[in-house]
């Protein structure tokens, strides 16, 4: 079956997620209809269900006595963003697929149902898997922390809480998917963008409540800690490299606050990313010291919880050359960036490529801003039609250009090497090691 043919299905499937975003780990009718398209054009492939809405199916081996063979997963992510400024976002929860993760599925979608129906999977020197994972957006904090609480999760992050599970224990190498924002002048794909990691921390700033009229000056206002804070990490940024792409964001989440009550309480989230992970553990240091500093010298205390988000994603050179190679044969994509360098945007992909060599195959067709208000798909042909169609020469001849030697990563690894960065998830333990569990420091007990 052509990629033309499968064409007018995708688009109409891309459409629905647009107009049904979901969060993470509640992505039931984006897993639901994904699970549908998976019957229709499976052949009777295997359905394996993960996590909360995980999906993944294995194609058979073409050559199953070869000890050789090795397995390739595609990746599609299948959450959305909280962007309430954008006029598509769902006024309920805020999500909307700003990020383009609907056309990662239909891509993915695309490519199953094309390999099945020709039988091109016979014809690759890999095997494949497709691998549908909730929750690569670290958002919705609140909820996941509930769905952690009831023993549903251990990870906010969606690959890692699939590597825990297994699901990729029998994948050699991973390929990933993303949008580019930004309108592209000409058809566009993108490899080799490395990513930056980070780690998550909230500050619960706790003071003393009064009226804020009559007795202002018997309290202390939380508030204005939580403003003195922000403002020490915007004057410390002087202090910060440039080299490997520092970012803070601090929000407050939610607020309990009134005009006529001196606030008690004010927790402030701020993600904390660098590219180069030894540096991030120093600013991460800095944060907290800055927390601590401002609570107490208006007279309260800082409550700092530090929460691991994702590994540096650092792609796989190697792995990249089936990519080119498929480009200088694709007569309907002309533009390749493979100059960008790193960029201080996450993923979880970067826990992935901790484990096994991985890549991201990003692609044009888009205007405005990933994650703003603006975002939209403006060349569907492109990004479902030309994408998958190179993706799948990409993918059929990727043996020829896996890493030697082909390097694996337990998961144990994975925890071992987070324990050293910051506290892990309640119930994990680094693997032969004591590293505390704790996620919560105070001044004082840090």
């Amino acid at each position: 079956m052509t990629f033309d043919r499968l064409f007018p299905e995708v688009r109409d499937l891309v459409a629905d997620l647009w107009d049904h975003p979901e969060l993470g780990y509640h992505e039931h009718h984006t897993t639901e209809i994904v699970e549908q398209f998976l019957l229709r054009h499976g052949d009777g492939a295997g359905i394996e269900h993960f996590s909360t809405t995980g999906l993944k199916v294995a194609l058979p081996s073409a050559a199953p006595e070869d000890p050789q063979r090795r397995r390739i997963a595609v990746v599609a992510e299948l959450d959305a963003v909280i962007s309430p400024a954008h006029p598509d976002a769902d006024p309920a929860t805020g999500a909307v697929h700003a990020c383009g993760h609907h056309t990662q599925v239909g891509i993915a979608l695309a490519v199953f149902a094309h390999v099945v129906a020709t039988g091109a999977w016979r014809e690759a020197d890999v095997d494949l898997n497709f691998v549908f994972v909730p929750a690569e957006e670290f958002v919705d904090l609140a909820r996941r922390a509930e769905l952690r609480d009831e023993g549903r999760i251990t990870w906010f992050g969606g690959k890692p809480e699939a590597m825990m599970l297994g699901v990729f224990d029998d994948i050699d190498a991973a390929v990933c998917l993303h949008a580019i924002g930004g309108l592209q002048s000409e058809p566009t794909i993108e490899i080799d963008c490395d990513l930056a990691g980070f780690l998550y921390k909230t500050v619960e700033f706790e003071g003393e409540a009064s009226h804020a009229g009559l007795d202002p000056f018997s309290g202390t206002n939380a508030y204005a800690m939580s403003t003195l804070f922000t403002t020490a990490l915007g004057l410390g940024r002087q202090q910060l490299r440039e080299d490997v792409l520092v970012r803070m964001n601090p929000v407050i989440p939610a607020s309990e606050m009134t005009t006529n009550v001196i606030p008690h309480r004010v927790s402030v989230g701020t993600d904390v990313r660098s590219i180069d992970l030894d540096y991030l553990g120093e600013v991460a240091a800095r944060v907290d010291r800055a927390a601590h500093g401002c609570a107490s010298a208006l007279g309260g205390t800082a409550h700092v919880t530090t929460e691991m988000g994702y590994l540096p994603f650092v792609q796989d050179r190697t792995l990249s050359g089936a990519f080119r190679e498929a480009f200088a044969q694709d007569d309907s994509i002309t533009h390749l960036i493979e100059d960008r360098g790193a960029i201080a945007a996450a993923g979880d992909a970067g826990d992935l490529s901790f484990m096994m060599p991985t890549v991201q195959l990003s692609y044009g067709g888009f205007d405005g801003v990933i994650h703003g208000k603006d975002f939209r798909m403006v060349d569907p042909e492109h990004v479902l039609v030309s994408v998958p169609h190179l993706l799948t020469r990409a993918l059929l001849g990727m043996g020829r250009h896996l890493p030697e030697p082909l390097y694996r990563r337990s998961f144990d690894d994975y925890v071992r090497t987070l324990s050293a960065i910051a506290p892990l998830p309640r119930g994990v333990h680094a693997a032969s090691d004591d590293a505390t569990t704790s996620v919560s420091t105070a001044a004082g007990d840090r």
